[in-house]
């Protein structure tokens, strides 16, 4: 049973977590230590998390094509892919040993971060593209799809950059559209725990009450403040996730 408090500050956190992560990923880095401290059983965790993260990847996702950021239409193959994608990286995960890209990816998002940072003119305009949207969905969203799955920290970095590097598009349509695919990709791991029987419903659904009405807040911002607003919460988050990742690689925890 969760207690009152309990209910109040997952709440609390998932109109947070769903504000910074509808604008440039990285919710987890706030919802998954809450959960952790509510609930000690780490599945349960991380299933309760899929829950709750499919609410405000599921917000931000209407609310920009509400607000013409994407069309549904246009990355359903994409979506399609990254669900694919993200139930192969469930399974696989459970038969081999993540621990090789936990020391690899924080590398890669370094080289993100610095990227986008000595590239002031990132994503300000939609440039031309440099691959098909055949190929971009077949490589980048499946295979983010599968890393979600598998490993998940970074996605939405991955994503976003795949998009302005691959596609050409700006930032702020690079944000709404990879809240799409992780929308899918968080609905194929929420089916695998749901099958696992590994979520705790209460926490969850509270949760995802308040990451729906901070998604819907920070999608709305996004939209009306553009790039200039995404970047530096953008930078922000990939450094903390950086950090976070290369601290649990290299500094495991001990006992």
């Amino acid at each position: 049973m969760t207690e009152s408090w309990e209910l109040v500050l997952l709440f609390g956190t998932g109109i947070g977590a769903g504000f910074v992560d509808s604008i440039a990923g990285g919710g987890g880095l706030i919802t998954l230590p809450v959960l952790l401290a509510v609930c000690p059983d780490p599945k349960l965790a991380l299933g309760t998390n899929k829950l709750q993260a499919s609410f405000g990847s599921g917000s931000a996702t209407y609310h920009y094509a509400r607000a013409g950021a994407l069309s549904l239409a246009d990355c359903r193959r994409a979506c399609l892919l990254a669900f694919i994608g993200s139930v192969m990286g469930s399974f696989l995960v459970q038969q081999l040993d993540p621990m090789l890209l936990k020391r690899i990816v924080p590398v890669a998002l370094l080289l993100v971060a610095l990227y986008v940072w000595f590239k002031p003119q990132l994503g300000e305009k939609d440039i031309h593209p440099r691959m098909s949207r055949l190929r971009f969905d077949f490589l980048c969203a499946f295979g983010l799809g599968l890393y979600d799955g598998f490993l998940g920290p970074g996605t939405g970095t991955f994503l976003t950059l795949a998009f302005m590097l691959g596609l050409g598009f700006n930032l702020t349509k690079a944000t709404a559209h990879t809240k799409a695919l992780n929308f899918a990709s968080n609905l194929a791991s929420l089916i695998v725990f749901l099958i696992a029987q590994k979520i705790l419903f209460v926490a969850g659904l509270t949760m995802g009450a308040g990451q729906w009405l901070g998604a819907r807040a920070g999608s709305g911002m996004v939209m009306t403040r553009g790039t200039k607003f995404i970047r530096p919460v953008f930078l922000t988050v990939v450094i903390l996730i950086t950090l976070k990742m290369l601290y649990t690689a290299y500094w495991p925890a001990k006992g």
